[in-house]
């Protein structure tokens, strides 16, 4: 990365999970002329901003606002990873509003002043995972999200593809990703997160049974990935000064439920305690059963690093981190 730019990098939900991650890596990497993005609320979020070196914290809406009105100064680079996560918000509006319109808005003032824009799409655009985790953007009209979580972020990238964006700007369907920084998340915390400490407390782990007859209880797969292996992935894009698309950000290998709880307890040190639970009403209809991200794309653009095994993810998670804390 050239340190030497006066430009800065503007990184939005920085204080989240993905972002103050993007953030720390920037920092380790010898940036710290960076803005930061996020609305800090009261669910800890600025605890995750503790020790980062950068210029300024403005809130979503005042930043966007300043940007339009001409008081942000152009960046290098613009790390959109702002949102509302939440798979199971049931506000539409909102998420329009949130997710998408604040997006094209951001996306249509970086590429006005020349800046790289580095989006988060994400896997739930897949939907049920029946037209395949394929990252051909002649796919997307095909796709059938599931929640509105996930609309809200393929109407974004129907809409970049529309107006033939893709040869500039980046998007990144990130996958399940776990790690570092995810505390303040509530219940959209990893299940690696939530079970470390029901560990501790009772001494085992709960899984969502399986409602279709096709899986067995606990058989449900997802392809995890280990946060820091999404940094590296989003920075590979940030730095790069051209080209664009819209790309998996996950391992290519699916996982089953069983294989996480089990890497949780052996990086424990404890015996495997597993239980199941009624899948939520909330969900029926609404989950995922299987994803696993086609990484040929992301391997044909450059990025060659071998990505880490759950195994090790949550090993390394554990015992240097969340015991530490």
């Amino acid at each position: 990365m050239n340190t030497a730019s006066t430009a800065p990098i503007i990184v939005t939900g920085a204080a989240g999970f993905i972002g103050a991650n993007v953030v720390a890596e920037l920092n380790a990497r010898g940036r710290s002329d960076l803005i930061l993005v996020d609305d800090l609320g009261r669910e800890g979020k600025w605890k995750n901003l503790r020790g980062l070196a950068y210029e300024d914290v403005l809130p979503s809406g005042d930043f966007l606002a300043r940007c339009e009105a001409g008081r942000i100064p152009a960046p290098e680079a613009v790390v959109h990873l702002g949102a509302c996560s939440a798979t199971t918000e049931s506000d539409a509006g909102f998420l329009l509003e949130n997710n998408y319109r604040y997006t094209r808005r951001l996306c249509t003032w970086a590429l006005s002043h020349g800046a790289r824009f580095v989006y988060a799409s994400s896997a739930a655009t897949y939907g049920d995972g029946s037209q395949g985790y394929d990252d051909d953007i002649e796919k997307l009209p095909a796709l059938r999200p599931l929640n509105m979580y996930g609309y809200s972020k393929h109407m974004f990238d129907e809409w970049a593809q529309r107006h033939g964006l893709f040869d500039r700007i980046v998007g990144l369907k990130y996958f399940n990703v776990y790690g570092p920084r995810e505390d303040h998340k509530g219940d959209m915390r990893s299940l690696v997160n939530k079970s470390y400490a029901r560990i501790f407390e009772h001494g085992n782990i709960e899984l969502f049974a399986s409602d279709r007859p096709e899986y067995c209880d606990g058989e449900q797969k997802r392809d995890f990935i280990y946060v820091k292996d999404v940094v590296d992935m989003t920075l590979h894009f940030a730095t790069q000064r051209s080209g664009g698309g819209l790309f998996n950000c996950g391992t290519g290998l699916a996982r089953t439920w069983m294989d996480l709880a089990n890497a949780l307890f052996a990086a424990m040190g404890r015996q495997p305690d597993i239980r199941f639970i009624p899948m939520p009403d909330v969900l029926r209809g609404k989950y995922q059963y299987f994803t696993q991200a086609n990484m040929a794309k992301m391997r044909a653009a450059g990025y060659a690093k071998p990505f880490t095994s759950l195994e090790d993810g949550i090993r390394d998670y554990v015992q240097n981190h969340l015991q530490k804390q």
